[in-house]
């Protein structure tokens, strides 16, 4: 672990979780027997099948195996104060990381090669501690269910469609709020802004080859024109825009950090001071949904 980097002890997911993931956990906590559902019909046999899958198609890492990338876990895990998940690099041309877990049972995250290809060992723990912000706050069971509607948008018929479109977008909303929370936890885990910012920039329009020629200032200048886009049109424009994403847009993704990183309760929680949250804005310029 760096040694500017401040080990967290006695984190919980409530001292920094993001308020708009607060607000849309509490909705989807209100639809009764959702978390039953998944965890119960769907929880045994996700688990099962992505063990298996990971174990025949992917690289466990750990001490003998990749081991940088093991270190990397392990940091990010004290930092967070968390027992380490399993975690597989998996060959695939499509830059990605994700994470699976039903309530801290055999949890594990995948980190795709070309993902690890165009980040810095930096900006590598920024993205394990993404994925282990999932675990530290117990997403997993509408993690799971957001990942399935994703995957089975295009197999359902017309009116199985429709019936599923009121949950797909409840969930979806949920999942974009939830990453938020989880960019917190990068943040947390590096205590660099600038790293996570990188990771969204890279994410959004990099690759091996232009890393070297990207300006990280002219990216946060794209999320302030993104933000001044903001008369009636524009916003009817920026809803329609993000309904059926799985996550925030990126720049949207680096502002919320760029003014975290600068808020009293983020210096809080480096100081020790790990105060529950409490539902009151904690990062400049107010909520937004997306």
């Amino acid at each position: 672990m760096s040694l500017s980097v401040i080990p967290l002890v006695g984190l919980k997911a409530d001292h920094f979780r993001h308020p708009l993931d607060f607000q849309a956990t509490t909705t989807l906590k209100q639809m009764p027997g959702l978390d039953i559902l998944v965890r119960q019909v769907l929880g045994n046999l996700g688990e099962q099948f992505f063990y298996l899958d990971n174990i025949a198609s992917s690289i466990l890492v750990g001490k003998q195996q990749l081991p940088q990338l093991h270190d990397l876990l392990l940091d990010a895990c004290r930092t967070l104060d968390l027992d380490p998940p399993q975690l597989y690099v998996r060959q695939n041309p499509t830059p990605n990381a994700y994470t699976f877990a039903m309530r801290g049972k055999n949890p594990f995250i995948v980190l795709h090669t070309s993902l690890i290809e165009l980040l810095t060992p930096e900006e590598i723990q920024a993205v394990i501690a993404h994925e282990l912000g999932h675990l530290k706050c117990e997403h997993g069971v509408y993690l799971t269910l957001a990942n399935l509607l994703i995957l089975a948008a295009g197999q359902l018929s017309p009116v199985g469609a429709a019936l599923m479109q009121g949950l797909q977008a409840q969930i979806l909303e949920w999942l974009r709020c939830a990453e938020l929370t989880c960019d917190r936890a990068a943040l947390l885990a590096t205590q660099n802004p600038r790293v996570v910012m990188s990771v969204l920039m890279k994410l959004a329009g990099g690759s091996p080859s232009l890393v070297s020629q990207l300006n990280l200032d002219a990216f946060l200048a794209q999320a302030r024109a993104y933000d001044q886009s903001n008369d009636e049109l524009g916003e009817m424009l920026k809803q329609a825009q993000t309904a059926q994403l799985s996550h925030p847009l990126p720049v949207l993704r680096a502002r919320e950090i760029d003014r975290w990183s600068s808020a009293p309760n983020y210096h809080r929680l480096l100081q020790g001071q790990l105060n529950v949250y409490n539902g009151e804005a904690d990062h400049q310029g107010g909520w937004r949904n997306w």
